[in-house]
């Protein structure tokens, strides 16, 4: 199965959702550059914990305001809200190619999303110090991404080319976590 083979129907941003959750979304983005957009964003979510346009909100305003364990959480969340809509298991760890025939026809566009969580849980992983949890989502990642689609073979690449746990992503005991 081709990961980029998709027609574009079935994206996170397309889940409905009220004139409320939209105004709090606006907000957030204006607030962004003053770094308050997380206070809309945390309403919205009250309001609507599985929305996928809030959640992705979230885990960009904690990935560039360095928050990284925050940031692993919601991609956590994703995961959980996008798995049962795709007929797949809640652990990751059990997530096979016979998973993958039966998310693809509730929709390519959410199991990519679904994946790219993964993705992003193994690299947050790797920043925060958790280097095993790290290598094994990317691993399984691109276990299941045989055409390397979504670029998690890169990240396993850099890492064993460089012993990267000490060189490319420190632990805060060792250094300062840079972008």
């Amino acid at each position: 199965m081709d990961l980029q083979d998709f027609d574009g129907a079935g994206l996170y941003f397309d889940d409905p959702h009220a004139p409320q959750i939209d105004a709090l979304l606006a907000a957030a983005a204006e607030q962004y550059a003053q770094g308050t957009a997380e206070q809309p964003l945390l309403e919205a979510q009250v309001l609507a914990p599985d929305n996928l346009m809030v959640l992705v909100g979230l885990y960009r305003f904690y990935y560039y305001q360095h928050r990284y364990q925050d940031a692993l959480h919601i991609a956590e969340r994703v995961m959980a809200v996008v798995g049962p809509r795709l007929a797949l298991p809640a652990d990751w760890r059990a997530l096979g190619p016979e998973h993958l025939a039966v998310a693809a026809g509730h929709g390519i566009g959410l199991l990519r999303f679904h994946l790219l969580a993964l993705k992003g849980a193994g690299y947050l992983s790797l920043r925060l110090g958790r280097f095993e949890q790290g290598k094994a989502m990317l691993a399984k990642v691109v276990e299941l991404d045989a055409g390397n689609r979504l670029g998690a073979r890169l990240l396993l690449d850099v890492l064993a080319e460089h012993n990267a746990e000490i060189l490319i992503f420190p632990t805060a005991a060792t250094a300062e976590i840079r972008p």
